[in-house]
């Protein structure tokens, strides 16, 4: 495994990320596992040097984050792996019960440390923007957080660039704890973060750390240009469906595949090895529900690609909407 530094901080994490958003229960998603059947992916991801996993409040509404600190105080000792649970989404149908107000901060960083068995989180990342919420009144809870030792460093979530940039600005004129991570969707279908997001964090030393940079499961071969595939999370995924089945999408699968014969690898690992080359890139987050992706993902670490290879994957890309955030506010 090889380890970095999150941004501009000290704190160091591994190359890979585990995420838990399908630990959890089926009535948040089909594909989601239980915590027996979770324990064997974490105890894989310890075993093969992963210290960073990330969750959030919202996953199971707090399921995700119960499973995941019960199986790291029972694997791991607390102060060598990196937890990273997340706030701003709805957690019931009471109106202070998301968003990014002062009083949601306090109430759900102290719900979070509870359902995760710690006394503090390695970083604490916001969700979503929240345009309802003054900037300088979130801005201050999280640095209050931080301060008071419940948090250790920020991190957010996909939003616009001008409203990332307000945030941290913010951050920086009232000498408040800043932001150190972005946790944008980016990969090789979605790729319009390249245009704004990427470069103003490349440029402020913000580590990049992605969510689905496989595509949601994409580039493992089983979806179907008519929709669906052979898997549960294939037939059921409505968001995956929302956003990766144009013809367009199939094609580069097709040249990722072909990539990956030409290294003897599998094109999941080709998807990923691209995100781990872009710039700004230290962490991506890993999601799955089986130890063979997983440790695939790990391999992807020492495939190398080189010019030509990076070409062939990325001259087919055309430009789409945006997704996964709503500039005016929240959205998932």
């Amino acid at each position: 495994m090889q380890y970095v530094n999150l941004g501009r901080s000290g704190l160091k994490v591994s190359r890979v990320c585990f995420g838990t958003s399908a630990v959890g229960s089926t009535s948040f998603q089909q594909w989601a596992i239980n915590e027996s059947e979770s324990r064997p992916l974490f105890k894989r991801a310890l075993d093969l040097g992963v210290n960073f996993f990330d969750t959030a409040d919202m996953y199971s509404t707090g399921i995700s984050e119960q499973i995941t600190g019960t199986l790291l105080n029972e694997l791991a000792p607390r102060d060598q792996v990196v937890i990273a649970t997340k706030v701003c989404g709805p957690m019931s149908e009471h109106p202070n019960d998301e968003g990014l107000s002062r009083k949601h901060i306090m109430d759900s960083i102290d719900a979070s440390l509870t359902r995760l068995g710690t006394d503090y989180v390695d970083l604490y990342i916001i969700h979503r923007f929240d345009g309802q919420t003054p900037i300088e009144e979130t801005m201050e809870a999280l640095n209050d957080i931080v301060r008071a030792g419940k948090v250790r460093y920020l991190g957010a979530s996909s939003m616009a660039a001008f409203q990332f940039a307000k945030m941290r600005f913010a951050a920086e004129k009232n000498g408040w704890a800043n932001f150190v991570s972005m946790q944008n969707l980016y990969n090789l279908l979605y790729r319009e973060e390249e245009r704004e997001m990427n470069p103003y964090c490349v440029g402020d030393g913000v580590a990049l750390t992605p969510w689905s940079p496989m595509a949601r499961g994409f580039f493992a071969g089983n979806r179907s240009r008519d929709g669906g595939g052979g898997t549960l999370r294939a037939q059921t995924d409505k968001k995956a469906a929302d956003l990766f089945y144009r013809d367009i999408d199939f094609t580069i699968a097709e040249r990722a595949d072909e990539v990956a014969k030409k290294h003897g690898v599998k094109a999941i690992q080709i998807a990923l090895a691209w995100v781990l080359k872009k710039p700004g890139v230290v962490s991506p987050i890993i999601g799955t529900v089986k130890e063979s992706y997983l440790t695939d993902a790990i391999a992807a670490l020492d495939i190398a690609l080189d010019d030509d290879d990076m070409t062939r994957l990325e001259d087919l890309y055309a430009a789409r909407a945006v997704f996964g955030f709503d500039p005016d506010g929240r959205a998932a």
